[in-house]
């Protein structure tokens, strides 16, 4: 059975629950994941438990997370690795990270920010999750380096891992990984049909929505809850189902009206003026031009 110990940090406060989570996986050697801020007896204590480490990696650099990685690496003598991080050695989509007996799977999961990045173990089905997967509450996505369709399509990612169980950056650990990822995508379609209901009685601001979705909740949430807000409108202009007018936090979002291909007349997404078919047909027909042309 794989050996896995939380390290927790002692930087708990709304944004990270308890703490955040820093995990040491295996032994002789150990792979490190999330070392978290840069506090002295927190790095001290996982390089006591650690022992001999083969790498220090990173889900992403948001700063609960990545300022105590480069420290760990140091004190530890082992490669530090992230997908956008100063120092460290860049990645690579599906790398591989050999420990003591075990070995760990980069998967590149943005959408909580654009350099996110999960690790999968398949033996035992553990998946390391950052902050895409918490261990209670949802993820938050806080456009634009953070990017609702993008953490979708990551959400499918980490199904289709099948893993067992989730190790979070924040919160407990979850025994039921498909569950919880099922939720997830429940969740944000629960919420962007409370977005699309919103918008269905004219022109609102985010302000105003954030009023009538989250009623009831405390105040102190709700300047994250109108990014999330964001995020979801965003997304659906993206789609071409909202509309704003005007920009930044003044803009009034609408509920958008079907736009036509130019060429063929079927429905197009967003602001574009064909159709991906169409689209191809045109570029296609323009590059063949050229060539004559020439």
């Amino acid at each position: 059975m794989l050996r896995i110990t939380r390290v927790l940090a002692p930087n708990a406060d709304m944004y990270t629950l308890d703490g955040t989570n820093t995990w040491v996986v295996g032994a002789d050697p150990s792979i490190v994941i999330d070392p978290g801020p840069e506090i002295p007896s927190h790095l001290e204590e996982l390089a006591r438990v650690a022992g001999r480490v083969a790498f220090v990696l990173v889900t992403h650099d948001h700063p609960d997370h990545a300022p105590g990685a480069a420290a760990l690496a140091q004190l530890a003598g082992a490669p530090l690795h992230a997908w956008r991080l100063k120092g460290a050695e860049r990645i690579r989509d599906h790398q591989a990270f050999d420990g003591g007996g075990f070995s760990l799977t980069a998967v590149h999961t943005p959408g909580h920010s654009s350099d996110h990045v999960v690790f999968h173990e398949s033996g035992e089905g553990a998946l390391f999750t950052g902050d895409a997967v918490v261990g209670r509450g949802t993820s938050f996505i806080d456009p634009p380096d953070g990017d609702l369709t993008q953490y979708l399509r990551s959400l499918k990612l980490m199904q289709e891992l099948a893993p067992r169980t989730i190790y979070p950056g924040h919160g407990p650990v979850v025994f039921r990984a498909q569950d919880k990822l099922r939720e997830y995508v429940e969740h944000r379609a629960e919420r962007e049909r409370q977005v699309l209901a919103a918008l269905g009685s004219g022109p609102r601001s985010i302000d105003d929505m954030v009023q009538e979705i989250y009623a009831g909740y405390p105040a102190e949430v709700l300047p994250l809850a109108a990014r999330s807000v964001l995020a979801h409108l965003l997304k659906l202009e993206g789609e071409g189902s909202a509309a704003r007018d005007g920009k930044a936090d003044g803009a009034a979002w609408s509920v958008a009206v079907p736009r036509e291909c130019a060429r063929c007349g079927k429905p197009v997404k967003g602001r574009a003026r064909y159709c991906s078919i169409c689209s191809l047909i045109i570029l296609q027909e323009g590059e063949t031009g050229a060539a004559a042309d020439a």
